[in-house]
């Protein structure tokens, strides 16, 4: 398979995610949505990695995940805190985290 295609799939797989974040009103599907554009940089990432023959993008996409990982603990804790209070999740309850 060509990388290029690969970089198109990347490049979809941002805009679906984009789109996601901007349409969608719930934090949940927000959330998908961002670690689906992380997803298609770690894709963007490795392809280019595999084209210049070396390792970096491939490490770059791990520290990505580990990333990922922590905003995934932190993110579910604040959506979980906000569901809890207004049970509602949706992005317009954040404002409850304001003093």
């Amino acid at each position: 398979m060509n990388p290029v295609s690969y970089l198109y799939l990347s490049a979809l797989l941002f805009t679906i995610g984009g789109v996601g974040v901007l349409v969608r009103r719930n934090a949940i599907v927000v959330f998908m949505c961002v670690e689906l554009m992380l997803n298609a940089c770690n894709l963007a990432f490795v392809t280019f990695s595999r084209m210049h023959g070396n390792l970096d993008g491939q490490i770059i996409a791990f520290f990505t995940m580990v990333v990922a990982a922590a905003e995934v603990v932190i993110g579910l804790a604040i959506i979980v805190s906000v569901y809890r209070a207004r049970h509602s999740a949706s992005v317009d309850d954040a404002s409850l985290l304001k003093l």
